[in-house]
């Protein structure tokens, strides 16, 4: 009798280890892999995104769940990375032994797709959807209500709340659609998704390196000593000017430094970020903007907090040049900057 009551204690303390396990678990594992999915195809990381398919398959994803990802994130990505992840997919799935899982639906022909869409729009956003742009450009309009809201979301496979999932993870990745992400947030909470849930998709898509054009390189660690968070460097020329793309990931800057002998030129490819002379205040980065940094300044520059941000960083010639590496950024002077 004693080893039996043993035992039901042992059954019971796992019971509750599990269901523990569970309730920690703010994203199911399915959710998971959705939001690295669609957040590698966003971003056109077609290297990373192969290993998140096929981890995403080996977990429970079939094929055609994440065939439905891609080609819902058209709409919001546009059709090359959609093509391309499509393409990645197709590789990974020829490779291995995976389920193909249930097809997606076509409407009927004769089917009023806009109002299908208009009932499945209003649904989601809980409201009906008007506006200016929409009266300047009522084919929008027709194609979100007949395309987005009808085509794509009646052929099933995913639910509207993972299909929310993917696209607030692919709106977060993206640069300059904040009021579209802030909209998809709201619609992903109609759907059932908490406020813990969606700050788990935005933790997961901020912590993926962003590689921007001229790639992200290796992790900065000969330098790691001078910053505060993790950055990638990537050597783009070393004979005459030498240049190097640096990557810094959210919230990442390097500490007061000098050139001397010889200034520095930035030219910021991608992301959101801030340049700052002493006594002078901080100056914020987009991509596209250029930085002169005379010789002799004492000065840092860094990722906001919630951005990616890279820079091509091309030192000017001179005899004799080196960098005085000077105190860190404190987190209080950083923490003002929006």
């Amino acid at each position: 009798m004693k080893k039996i009551f043993s035992l039901l204690l042992l059954f019971a303390a796992i019971v509750i280890i599990g269901d523990k396990s569970m309730a920690n678990e703010v994203l199911t594992k399915k959710q998971q892999n959705i939001v690295k999915i669609s957040s590698y195809t966003a971003s056109g990381d077609l290297k990373n995104l192969e290993t998140a398919v096929k981890q995403g398959l080996d977990e429970g994803l079939t094929v055609n769940e994440i065939k439905e990802v891609m080609i819902q994130l058209y709409a919001y990505c546009g059709f090359p990375r959609s093509l391309n992840a499509l393409s990645t997919l197709q590789k990974a799935a020829k490779e291995g032994d995976y389920k193909s899982g249930k097809e997606g639906k076509v409407l009927a022909a004769d089917a009023d797709k806009n109002e299908i869409g208009e009932k499945t729009q209003t649904e989601l956003v809980g409201f009906p959807v008007k506006g200016e742009v929409y009266e300047f450009a009522p084919a929008i309009d027709s194609f979100l209500k007949e395309h987005l809201f009808a085509d794509i979301f009646a052929r099933g496979v995913l639910t509207n709340q993972e299909r929310e999932v993917a696209t607030i993870a692919a709106l977060s990745t993206l640069d300059g659609v904040a009021p579209q992400l802030a909209g998809h947030i709201q619609i992903g909470k109609n759907t059932g998704l908490k406020q813990e849930q969606v700050d788990e998709i935005l933790k997961i898509t901020s912590s993926i390196p962003k590689a921007g054009p001229f790639g992200l390189g290796s992790e900065n660690t000969a330098y790691a000593k001078y910053f505060i968070g993790t950055s990638y460097l990537n050597p783009l020329t070393t004979d005459g000017v030498a240049s190097a793309n640096v990557t810094f990931e959210p919230g990442c800057r390097n500490n007061w430094h000098i050139h001397h002998k010889g200034g520095q030129i930035l030219l910021v490819t991608q992301g959101r970020g801030y340049y700052q002379e002493w006594d002078k205040p901080a100056r914020e980065l987009k991509a596209g903007d250029v930085v002169n940094i005379p010789e002799g300044v004492k000065h840092w520059h860094g990722a906001a907090k919630d951005s990616w941000f890279s820079h091509i960083a091309i030192s000017v010639p001179a005899d004799g040049t080196y960098t005085e590496w000077l105190e860190e950024v404190n987190d209080k002077d950083y923490g003002l900057l929006k």
